[in-house]
């Protein structure tokens, strides 16, 4: 079974990077969560980078906040995709830099970034990217595509009324 590894700079980004751990477990990939701050333990990030693809996993979200370096770290250091989730946090400027870091990376050491706090987009998506190789898994996607698009189809029928 495919493996997804949610990372985050700091214990305090859990509420945010919970929502892809949930998504991910819904469609019923193996995940492993950890804290990495590529500040504050940077040879732990280091070795993580270097050797994850090694250990299963397929795919990284790394989330982080304020100058929200984790996810190009990582991507500089690992040949497995990585998706980064900028968090808001008590210290950041609205977000922002967190988008920023994340999103501006150089040519060739690409990070995919979704929104602000966009864990769960972050979660699907990795899905996504472990489903084309993975046929139930494309079903399982598949299938929850159309409930979104029940939900909304039922949303509407309720306003309507």
């Amino acid at each position: 079974m495919s493996k997804v590894a949610v990372i985050m700079g700091s214990a305090s980004d859990l509420p945010v990077m919970q929502e892809a751990v949930d998504i991910l477990k819904f469609f019923g990939i193996t995940v492993e969560t950890d804290v990495v701050s590529a500040h504050r333990t940077p040879e732990k990030m280091m070795d993580f980078a270097r050797t994850a693809h090694q250990k299963g996993i397929k795919v990284i979200i790394a989330g982080a906040g304020g100058a929200a370096h984790l996810p190009g770290m990582v991507a500089s250091l690992t040949p497995l995709p990585v998706i980064g989730v900028p968090v808001k946090s008590r210290n950041s400027i609205d977000g922002w830099d967190s988008v920023l870091s994340i999103l501006q990376m150089p040519a060739g050491v690409p990070v995919a970034t979704v929104a602000l706090n966009g864990a769960k987009n972050a979660g699907i998506l990795a899905a996504k990217i472990l489903a084309v190789s993975a046929p139930d898994l494309m079903q399982k996607l598949i299938e929850y595509k159309a409930s979104l698009q029940q939900k909304v189809l039922e949303d509407s029928e309720k306003m309507r009324k």
